[in-house]
């Protein structure tokens, strides 16, 4: 049976299960069935740092001395996920304002959730550049990764051809050995979405998930229009790829990123499967889905057009069309200056209602489902990592032609 299909049925049967025990029978899942999910988890993290190094590194160096290519790259990538995370927010708010959530909730008692602030773009710049970059394996941190491999990347290139052959064949064939780690990882996928899932079933609960219904059906919709209109127009018209194709081999990757809510844990799957299932070039991929994984947040972005105008409406303000656009600008550059901070979505959140005057005990309507709400926006991340790397694939072919 296709794995696809099996992890599939795993969340099926996850739902299931965590509806039928409720949660009276939470504190048993917590104690022998969650733990199984975060063992998957834990591989799937172990693969991240090796997985991202070595395939960027095999990358860059597969440009050679090719400076002008890599910034092309660059350029495209960065400029496709800030559109994509603009139109993102932009049909957040087309879906909020068709159904409306928020009108008429009962707020009282609501108290604001703590969040971290988010660092500034000239901090996030500073943190791009690792003093340590073993200390940045070591807490995977993706950004300062990045830059420690192309740096490590470029001077490979520059040395001579018998020094810097033994190196790329290294690293070519690292590369290799963490894809089939992450193949044999996967056979486990089933067992571990399914205690995954489980335990934020049991927990969430009809009665807690039903007076908020509503905001879960706009970010439902709007990430499925999403990924419907915006990423299969994307990989058909400018990268190419059959929607079809396109969303069968991002299934599995899709799968991964809605259970775990981490696009760092998808992406050794989604770089796997982009590169065996979808054709794409390694040096495309091994640059623009650890880079995606770090800065293109456009479910996120969806989430925040949905949720301003679901706190709005909990709190009978009106947001006029400069407020909108307020939104739109600040989401879009909040996808970079939060990236690679935990709970980016609450702190994203927060900044969008503190730039448009917005009352911040609006958080807390959303923190108690924020766990359900990450599951699509984390799916939709991902899923739209790999519109823009079939796109960007397609136009270095061209440019190579």
């Amino acid at each position: 049976m296709n794995l696809s299909i099996q992890i599939l049925i795993a969340l099926i049967l996850s739902v299931g299960a965590g509806l039928a025990i409720g949660p009276e029978g939470l504190p048993f899942v917590n104690k022998w069935i969650a733990p199984v999910g975060t063992i998957f988890i834990n591989f799937i993290k172990m693969m991240i740092v090796p997985v991202v190094f070595c395939s960027l590194i095999v990358g860059v160096t597969s440009l050679g001395n090719d400076g002008k290519k890599l910034g092309r790259i660059s350029a495209k990538t960065i400029c496709l996920y800030l559109v994509t995370t603009a139109v993102a927010i932009i049909l957040g708010f087309a879906v909020a304002g068709i159904i409306q959530p928020g009108v008429g909730l009962d707020i009282a008692g609501k108290v604001a959730p703590k969040v971290k602030d988010a660092p500034n773009f000239m901090q996030v710049l500073v943190g791009m550049v690792p003093t340590n970059p073993f200390d940045s394996m070591v807490k995977a941190a993706i950004l300062p990764i990045i830059i420690f491999a192309l740096f490590v990347g470029a001077g490979i290139t520059q040395v001579d051809e018998r020094r810097s052959g033994v190196l790329i064949t290294f690293f070519d064939a690292a590369a290799e050995v963490c894809y089939k780690i992450i193949a044999m990882i996967m056979t486990i996928a089933p067992v571990g979405v399914f205690a995954l899932l489980l335990p934020v079933v049991c927990k969430n609960g009809p009665k807690v998930l039903l007076p908020l219904l509503s905001v879960i059906m706009c970010v439902a919709i709007g990430c499925a229009l999403q990924c419907i209109l915006v990423y299969s127009t994307l990989a058909s018209t400018l990268g190419g790829v059959n929607p079809m194709k396109f969303f069968s081999g991002m299934a599995e990757a899709m799968m991964l990123a809605f259970t775990t809510c981490s696009s760092a844990a998808a992406l050794p799957v989604n770089m796997k499967n982009c590169q065996e299932k979808l054709g794409l070039s390694r040096e495309v991929t091994s640059f623009v889905l650890p880079l995606g994984c770090t800065i293109n947040m456009d479910g996120t972005a969806l989430y925040m057009g949905v949720c301003s105008l679901f706190v709005a409406n909990a709190f009978g303000v009106n947001l006029t069309s400069s407020d909108m656009l307020m939104i739109i600008f600040t989401g879009t550059l909040a996808s970079i200056g939060t990236a690679g901070v935990p709970g980016a979505g609450l702190i994203m959140l927060a900044m969008v209602l503190q730039a448009v005057q917005l009352p911040m005990e609006g958080l807390a309507l959303v923190a108690g489902i924020d766990r359900v709400l990450d599951m699509f926006r984390t799916c939709v991340n991902i899923t739209g990592d790999g519109a823009v790397c079939c796109v960007v694939d397609k136009s270095e072919r061209k440019h190579a032609a």
